[in-house]
């Protein structure tokens, strides 16, 4: 019978990535062997801390001694609600990070205070930057700010970030890269904000807007108007109708589109609705439906017979795109 010894590197390294950091830790205890393969520059291309109230000390230790020039993505919670004396995230850390992590290409926070962190101590390699239930400085994302910060940065992730707000979105101009953006309820974007900021941003190729107060048909609107290039489409259909779907027919650059329920409306487009403007959609290839209820129903049989060309996904909504109506 054959033991975990007998197992080759490879194995034992793609078992070891799904252990926890502190496990990993305490496992390079057992035997050389496993030393030497908690030591692997494989095992810390990717880490995630969130799992851990984490001391100063430690975090430090991890950086010196695992991650460096591994490094090529990192989760980290900054404890925000764990009351005054648990450890925040510091800028001498985000600076360390840039200076220590030259491979680190994406950053993802968690519930992190972030107001006393200026943003050009964020790293300059980002490509990434994600920001969950996150406190920020006002003057993080105001356009009047030096345009050089984050020069790779590709897509930024706002999820539930209270102080983000219509200035802020035409202020992310400052991002030369930027060609991803993603908004979870964000609640201060309005209309108006969401149409003069995508102006700014017309040279966007994905958008996603999820569980913000504004509809989708507003959202389409302002989409029809600014972004001609944009690839990628996903946003829940609050507020959705026939007329607001037809505003994007015809986008000559759109690739994938995904509706999320389950906040469904009398003005929801029907089945065939939705198959005559996809088909309208000349290089559309991906249509995902989520938590619409239509999963095995007759609607799901008329979307894949009149999109034929097209990957048709429909099912029930996934327990990450449940927390945007948590």
């Amino acid at each position: 019978m054959s033991t975990l010894a007998d197992l080759p590197d490879s194995v034992l390294l793609e078992i070891f990535a799904y252990l926890p950091v502190r496990d990993r830790i305490r496992i390079s205890r057992v035997c050389h062997r496993w030393k030497r393969l908690v030591d692997d520059r494989w095992l810390w291309r990717h880490v995630d801390l969130t799992l851990y109230t984490m001391r100063p000390k430690v975090m430090w230790h991890l950086l010196r001694r695992y991650m460096a020039s591994r490094l090529h993505s990192l989760r980290m919670g900054g404890y925000l609600f764990s009351g005054s004396q648990a450890p925040q995230l510091s800028p001498a850390l985000m600076r360390a990070l840039g200076q220590k992590c030259p491979n680190l290409k994406r950053l993802c926070l968690h519930v992190a205070d972030l107001s006393m962190v200026p943003i050009t101590s964020l790293p300059c390699t980002l490509r990434t930057l994600e920001l969950h239930s996150c406190e920020i400085s006002m003057a993080w994302l105001l356009k009047e700010q030096d345009p050089t910060v984050l020069p790779l940065l590709e897509c930024i992730v706002l999820d539930r970030v209270p102080a983000f707000r219509d200035e802020h979105l035409q202020g992310l101009t400052r991002f030369r890269a930027l060609r991803s953006l993603v908004l979870g309820g964000t609640y201060r974007v309005t209309e108006t904000g969401l149409d003069a900021g995508l102006q700014e941003l017309s040279y966007l190729q994905r958008l996603e807007v999820l569980g913000c107060t504004l509809s989708a048909d507003s959202t389409l609107l302002a989409i029809s108007r600014h972004l001609r290039d944009i690839r990628k489409i996903r946003l829940t259909v609050r507020g959705l109708s026939a007329s607001g779907l037809s505003l994007i027919e015809g986008m000559p650059a759109l690739e994938s589109l995904c509706l999320l329920g389950p906040l469904i409306t009398p003005e929801m487009p029907s089945a065939s609705e939705i198959v005559s403007s996809c088909l309208a959609m000349p290089k559309l290839r991906v249509l995902e439906l989520q938590g619409l209820g239509w999963e095995g129903q007759e609607a799901e049989k008329i979307l894949c017979k009149g999109l034929p060309h097209c990957v048709v996904i429909v099912r029930a909504c996934l327990k990450e795109s449940m927390d945007w109506w948590m």
